[in-house]
């Protein structure tokens, strides 16, 4: 599928809209016309909703980027790239079996390829892309878990578990497939060199408030530090690397608005290559350094200033991000972001979305001291990134987006001895996301 496939899908969208868009209503029901339903393929001749109702639910999307570096950067270039997302859900109980029993699967595959590498950007550009691994043709099966509530307060999980969950955000968080396309708007990213995105892992998870996940949470798990999406990751078991997660979320009320503060924690025992190598230590051991052990702890917040109705997750708010690691074997010692959001904040484009935010990384750089010198290869990161979600239908959403990225990597080379500034790479992208 190439770029033309997406312009081609553009234009029927038009067309679309053009039809029947003055009809269409903000019920996100299986049930519906076209316009007007939550999915594309509707509720299958009543079939979906009898399911829903029974316990079993199936969600499937698609989403399309189209990207392009248009200044600076390393290279100008643009890249067409799309990933599917497949999610069935059961619960035990509409199914009729035992009370409090969750059943998840997803699987997801990738093609052709991002801009990502072009930008000289730590952070990546276009997140979708990443899932379930760099590439083109990517696929595999990212979570197979399955959640137990033992009581309205208690309930453990286990399986091969997908990390993206957590530190969950109103306004900045996910796939790249909904909000903001940049890695650095959607997780932390002091935890990426910590927590695998895939991995085996149980855990225990805490409501304060009865059965009102939304009010409080608070999660303690233990991981494989080897997971890949891509294998069960029963063979890496019992090697000691292992990760400890913990994290807490709690809905605020300030100023009458809903809110939202998050703190959370993460642990590896895995050994790492140090980001500090020295030569003469690389020649008396006759290997390259290695650094034990890694940590970040981190923090965010979102907090509407206008709801439509309160706590119906409808109007405009602010939201930030902090993240502090080791500084080595992690190069991001610390991390920061902040920026403003909305959703469903139109009465007559109640689909419709938008984002602005800037993020800041501190590099600890790696570095390389050789018998005369030291050298480091990394500055600091900082971007912005702004996007609007244009709401088609509620299945279908076409979203332009700009990011200003001054990237870590501060040269590349053009020769064996030759080497050139890469500046300040501007990417202009477009998204369509299509939910079935």
């Amino acid at each position: 599928m190439k770029r033309s496939s997406i312009l081609i899908t553009f234009l029927f969208i038009l067309l679309t809209v053009s039809a029947g868009i003055a009809d269409a209503s903000d019920e996100n029901t299986y049930s519906g016309d076209l316009l007007s339903r939550s999915t594309m393929t509707g509720d299958w001749g009543g079939m979906r909703n009898e399911l829903a109702s029974k316990g079993v639910t199936f969600d499937l999307s698609v989403t399309q980027v189209e990207q392009g570096v248009t200044r600076g950067g390393k290279n100008k270039e643009w890249e067409y790239e799309g990933r599917g997302l497949f999610t069935l859900n059961l619960d035990t109980q509409k199914l009729g079996l035992w009370p409090g029993g969750f059943f998840t699967v997803e699987a997801e595959g990738n093609w052709e390829n991002a801009v990502n590498p072009k930008t000289g950007a730590l952070m990546p550009v276009n997140s979708s892309h990443l899932y379930p691994l760099p590439g083109d043709g990517e696929f595999a099966i990212p979570n197979v878990s399955y959640m137990q509530f033992l009581s309205e307060h208690f309930g453990i999980v286990m399986g091969k578990l997908d990390t993206t969950t957590g530190d969950m955000n109103e306004f900045a968080h996910g796939k790249g497939d909904a909000q903001f396309l940049n890695l650095a708007f959607n997780v932390n990213p002091t935890l990426l060199i910590s927590c695998p995105y895939s991995t085996l892992g149980a855990g225990a998870i805490i409501l304060p408030v009865k059965a009102n996940p939304d009010a409080a949470v608070i999660s303690f798990s233990a991981l494989s530090g080897d997971g890949q999406p891509t294998t069960d990751g029963f063979d890496d078991l019992g090697n000691g690397n292992n990760v400890y997660a913990g994290e807490g979320r709690v809905r605020t009320d300030f100023f009458g608005k809903t809110g939202h503060q998050l703190i959370g924690g993460v642990y590896s025992t895995k050994t790492f290559t140090s980001i500090d190598q020295n030569l003469r230590f690389i020649i008396e051991n006759q290997g390259i350094e290695q650094k034990e052990d890694a940590w970040a702890v981190y923090y965010n917040f979102d907090q509407y200033i206008f709801e439509e109705q309160k706590g119906s997750g409808k109007g405009m708010g602010i939201f930030g991000r902090v993240g502090v690691s080791d500084g080595n074997p992690n190069p991001m010692e610390y991390f920061y972001s902040i920026g403003f959001g909305g959703k469903g904040f139109l009465s007559q484009r109640p689909n419709d979305g938008f984002g602005i935010g800037y993020y800041y990384l501190d590099i600890n750089s790696p570095k390389f001291t050789g018998p005369l010198m030291t050298r480091s290869v990394l500055r600091d990161e900082q971007g912005i990134e702004a996007y609007y979600n244009i709401g088609i239908t509620p299945w279908m959403q076409l979203t332009p987006d700009i990011q200003v990225i001054k990237g870590a990597q501060e040269y590349k080379r053009t020769g064996l001895l030759t080497k050139e500034e890469i500046d300040t790479a501007t990417v202009l992208g477009l998204r369509l996301q299509m939910i079935f």
